[in-house]
């Protein structure tokens, strides 16, 4: 008899095979404050949830450690489209929305049009499948 082996469970946040930096290395925050993606530094950075996250600012690592869940992307920054799917992938921080409030990514722009079709249906889908998904 052969034996089998559990599949390992994913991090609770997506960072790259190897390094441990969240969103790429983006600045969660400045989705929010400046409406776009701006890439964070070594100079402002903090630990959080398994992962290393950058900031742009001083003023963003305040804003996110005083409340880190409020800037963290959804479902890990995992691919939000592909949670909803009931699988992983990682989010591509060029490829993301602010929705009620949240900030979600997705793989990339082809799956991001597929999300755009039907966000609330899919949020919804990826809340069902978060954190399962994961395999913890």
């Amino acid at each position: 008899m052969t034996p089998t082996l559990a599949a390992a469970a994913k991090p609770a946040v997506y960072t790259p095979a190897l390094n441990n930096v969240a969103v790429g290395g983006y600045d969660t925050v400045a989705y929010f404050t400046q409406g776009k993606p701006v890439v964070g530094t070594d100079a402002f950075k903090t630990d959080w949830n398994g992962a290393t996250w950058k900031f742009s600012s001083a003023a963003n690592l305040a804003k996110f450690k005083a409340n880190p869940k409020a800037y963290a992307p959804q479902f890990g920054g995992y691919c939000a489209w592909a949670v909803a799917q009931n699988y992983t992938a990682k989010g591509d921080p060029r490829n993301w929305k602010i929705v009620g409030g949240k900030l979600y990514l997705n793989y990339n722009d082809d799956i991001q049009a597929k999300w755009s079709k039907d966000i609330p249906g899919f949020i919804a889908k990826g809340n069902a499948n978060w954190p399962k998904v994961l395999g913890q």
